[in-house]
């Protein structure tokens, strides 16, 4: 029960570091978006700003999911 407890403590600080980059990373990203782009708070503007981040989420997940397939067929 104790390890129980400790591997779930473990778990929800290792994700709450997680969202602490990514809040730290979208805010990053957005001052680099609102320096290309300007000031604007628009839907139009923050739906673009959406687009962007999420294609790259994709596409930077899918390099990782292979790097990880590889190091792991290496084994």
């Amino acid at each position: 029960m104790k390890g129980e407890i400790l591997d779930k403590i473990a778990a929800l600080v290792t994700a709450a570091f997680g969202l602490v980059a990514a809040l730290a990373w979208n805010g990053a990203i957005l001052a680099i978006f609102r320096a290309i782009f300007g000031e604007a708070e628009s839907i139009p503007a923050m739906l673009i700003y959406a687009v962007i981040i999420t294609v790259i989420a994709v596409l930077v997940t899918i390099q990782i999911a292979r790097a990880a397939k590889r190091a792991k067929d290496e084994k």
